[in-house]
């Protein structure tokens, strides 16, 4: 069956979720601010939206891609946005990375304007959003997730439904937060390796068969060598860039604030990585911490 679905936000992660939905057949109308996305929509058989209204109005299925929180609750809650225009029983899919306060009130609005939604983060970048091969993490009702997900199959390769409204945000930021500190982690002890005269390559061998084994390490390893298809092999050029890393890690610390969690290993981890977007970083891969760790970013 296809649908007509609105899709905002058409940027790097956004812009090839949307051609996968056209070329599994669906009608995409696509809105995105910059006129360069909307045109590469455009020629990839999309259809550009005049507008949020104009958008709203006609779909079936809405799928947004936005920066934050702020944009989210606009778009959605705001005079002329999504739940004012859209027909009652709509289907919304939000997959921005955003707070978890801000995921459940959009889902909260909408519940109460007849419209089912389903927060909807992703792992995965702009690789698997080419490929279709994205992670979503999904916190919603089971109704609201059993409608959404054929979309979702489209555009990923794994699709987790978390729990409720919120639960896809709060196991985004907190798979993250793992990430973060275990590359960490793993970039000083390769460090240290350094220091005391242990080939880079030894102690991948080494670790990468023992207690000291992890994702950040084996599939990811922050070191140019041991790992050929590792950013470090490119000159730490972004798969997930330190910037994008770091609004993760923020947004961890936000969600342990409100709810009084202890996650020191995360602050420290939000600290290291706004030193290292701050000193140039923020536009290479969260690996290339292991650069400011060393002194030489």
């Amino acid at each position: 069956m296809t649908s007509t679905v609105g899709f905002i936000g058409l940027g790097n992660m956004g812009g090839p979720m949307a051609i996968n939905l056209v070329k599994a057949g669906h009608r995409v109308l696509g809105f995105d601010l910059s006129e360069a996305a909307m045109s590469a929509h455009a020629d990839a058989g999309g259809e550009k939206a005049t507008g949020v209204a104009q958008m709203a109005a006609e779909a079936d299925v809405i799928v947004t891609m936005l920066p934050a929180g702020k944009h989210v609750r606009q778009i959605y809650m705001g005079e002329g946005g999504i739940l004012e225009n859209a027909k009652p029983g709509t289907l919304l899919i939000d997959s921005s990375t955003i707070d978890v306060d801000s995921a459940r009130a959009v889902i909260a609005a909408a519940s109460d304007k007849g419209m089912p939604m389903v927060d909807a983060p992703v792992s995965g970048g702009v690789a698997g959003a080419a490929g279709g091969t994205l992670t979503f993490m999904v916190g919603g009702a089971d109704e609201a997730f059993e409608a959404a997900r054929p979309y979702l199959d489209v555009m990923g390769k794994t699709i987790v439904h978390a729990g409720g409204a919120g639960n896809g945000q709060a196991a985004k930021i907190c798979n993250n937060m793992i990430l973060g500190i275990s590359m960490i982690a793993v970039s000083e002890a390769f460090v240290l390796a350094e220091r005391l005269g242990l080939d880079a390559q030894k102690l991948f061998d080494i670790s990468s068969t023992a207690s000291g084994q992890c994702w950040s390490l084996t599939s990811y390893c922050p070191v140019p060598g041991p790992l050929p298809s590792s950013p470090a092999n490119r000159d730490y050029q972004p798969g997930f860039a330190a910037e994008m890393m770091l609004k993760d890690l923020k947004l961890a610390q936000e969600a342990a604030s409100s709810s009084g969690a202890a996650t020191p290993l995360g602050a420290e981890a939000a600290s290291l990585y706004s030193l290292f977007c701050n000193s140039g970083g923020q536009g290479q891969d969260f690996s290339g911490i292991v650069k400011f760790l060393r002194g030489t970013s």
